[in-house]
């Protein structure tokens, strides 16, 4: 069996999500997104509107632009987009 490699963003992400999962599995940030999912629905359609754009939602651009919508910094958007997209729309690149 290929081992599976995770490369960019995904790679840092991953790291911090073994690293300290018992601190993210309570974030008020990400249940802030898991108990709304009208806002997770809404990431979920601005991203996929990135997609068609050619633009990926973890591409800086789209990191800025979640960040502004949400009043977020870049990692906590970064976070945020990783865990909407992994929960409610995996079909976004």
């Amino acid at each position: 069996m290929t081992p599976t490699r995770i490369r960019g963003p995904g790679l840092a992400i991953a790291l911090a999500l073994i690293a300290s999962p018992p601190a993210l599995a309570n974030s008020p940030l990400l249940e802030s997104v898991k108990n709304n999912p009208q806002r997770a629905k809404a990431l979920c359609a601005e991203l996929k509107a990135l997609n068609a754009q050619g633009i990926s939602y973890t591409s800086p651009q789209a990191v800025a632009q979640i960040a502004a919508r949400e009043g977020l910094n870049t990692t906590d958007a970064e976070i945020v987009s990783t865990y909407v997209v992994g929960l409610y729309c995996p079909d976004v690149r």
